[in-house]
């Protein structure tokens, strides 16, 4: 409450959201798309834990974000003080950085130390906790703010430049900074193949087509702020007589790569099946997905895909300019808060989220935010009443007959979406689809978030 007191006098815009979570969700997503800091308040105790939840996919994402909790007070610490937590503690595994305020002459710098630290080197979240006296205290002079973050030397590496002029086929990997940060003028200024991992899905993700085949293809490998993780099968992803070299920047102005292998590897990435086009009028996650397409064509377009096994399909199928994804941490039930701040960020632009019907159940409050805010995003629902992506691994390691505690029902999500305020659909057969999404976009044009709940078939993640 002091905070947002304090707010009316600095002239503060608030958006305040229906789940601690969701707070810290779409400050990743803000993150992200800003390239600064998205800053997520939340009371202390239950509120903190809460939003602790959403710290791991920030994390993986290396999303800069800062995370403020309210806490008890620091002279009731110790005598079971309300709501009294080791806050800092729990969330340090999760962040950069986490510490608890100590006195109010000191908060600015707090405050600009997270922000430094969040955005600095790997971005990724900071935690603050200020203790409910601290927020209460006078303070008779402003604090200085400290210093402000040095300039990161990006000069390339000689033995990085070597080994990149002397190889055949070389690729740089760029880690989810590094591909949002360096990655999208590096390809052009050098010629290299420059692929962006932010997928759980590593090398199977769908929307890079055949990565697999083209990592064990290269002879020298760049990791741009990228570790040999799962995702690369810890290094195995790579043939053996492969060069692997690790940098967190690098920049470079002279042609590196051969024009035929960057072609090759571009190929490899934008590769999808023939049997795709054959899929038509029918409610398949393809046939869905390009009906959708039709919504990302405009040049300000933003993607959101959740994950599950309807989010593998929509970043498979699916291309805008700029997308937000559920990261390397494999979560699930961020999309509604990432539409959200995507269209706080960018208003005038076209927000399209894709998410599953069991995902659409964390945040489905997250709503009526949009509805209040007139965060006018469009969201499709692909709703095949179960949670899937569980369904298909009980079926490949256990068989139907012990397929089991996965089903869901085929709710109409497009009413609750329309009783919360929102414009909502829900879609039965696939010649419903077209129009609906029309009536949706619409919708969204006029300044009202929407909601289109599509039945879909029952399929697994796409495999090349």
């Amino acid at each position: 409450m002091p905070v947002f007191d304090a707010a009316l006098d600095a002239q503060l815009p608030l958006l305040h959201v229906r789940h601690e979570a969701a707070a810290v969700h779409m400050a990743d997503a803000w993150g992200r798309l800003t390239g600064e800091p998205g800053v997520a308040l939340v009371t202390g105790g239950p509120g903190h834990a809460n939003a602790v939840a959403a710290l791991y996919t920030a994390l993986a994402a290396e999303s800069p974000l800062i995370l403020i909790s309210g806490h008890a007070p620091l002279d009731e610490l110790g005598k079971g003080a309300f709501q009294e937590m080791r806050q800092a503690e729990i969330a340090a595994p999760l962040c950069k950085a986490s510490w608890t305020a100590q006195a109010a002459q000191g908060l600015a710098a707090d405050v600009a130390r997270a922000w430094h630290a969040a955005a600095g080197g790997r971005p990724g979240p900071v935690h603050l906790s200020v203790p409910n006296d601290v927020l209460d205290a006078v303070v008779d002079e402003p604090a200085m703010l400290g210093p402000q973050r040095p300039a990161e030397a990006r000069e390339p590496s000689r033995e990085i430049l070597d080994a990149l002029r002397a190889a055949q086929r070389p690729l740089i990997i760029a880690g989810p900074a590094r591909m949002r940060d360096d990655a999208p003028g590096l390809e052009a200024a050098t010629g290299l193949p420059v692929i962006g991992m932010e997928s759980p899905r590593g090398v199977n993700d769908p929307s890079l087509g055949r990565l697999a085949g083209v990592l064990g293809q290269a002879d020298v490998v760049l990791l741009l702020g990228k570790r040999a993780d799962f995702t690369l099968k810890f290094g195995k992803a790579f043939a053996e007589s492969c060069r692997v070299l690790s940098s967190e920047r690098f920049t470079a102005q002279e042609r590196l790569g051969s024009p035929g292998w960057r072609d090759e590897v571009r190929a490899a990435l934008e590769y999808r099946p023939a049997e795709w086009q054959a899929i038509q009028a029918r409610n398949h996650p393809v046939a869905v997905c390009r009906e959708v397409q039709r919504l990302l064509d405009a040049p300000d377009a933003i993607l959101v895909s959740d994950g599950g096994e309807f989010g593998q399909w929509a970043q498979a199928c699916l291309s805008a300019s700029r997308r937000v994804i559920n990261g390397p941490a494999g979560s699930i039930g961020a999309a509604l808060p990432f539409a959200a701040a995507a269209q706080l960020a960018n208003p005038r632009a076209r927000v399209v989220a894709l998410l599953g019907d069991g995902t659409f159940g964390f945040h489905m409050s997250e709503v009526d935010t949009a509805v209040r805010y007139g965060l006018n995003y469009l969201a499709v629902i692909g709703n095949d009443a179960t949670w899937n992506a569980e369904y298909q691994i009980q079926l490949r390691a256990y068989g139907a007959a012990r397929a089991q505690g996965c089903e869901l029902l085929p709710t109409r999500y497009g009413a609750v979406a329309a009783a919360m305020g929102a414009h909502g659909e829900d879609v039965a057969s696939f010649g419903e689809l077209h129009d609906a999404l029309a009536r949706a976009a619409d919708a969204s044009a006029a300044g009202k978030p929407a909601c289109v709940n599509v039945l879909i078939e029952r399929v697994a993640a796409p495999k090349y």
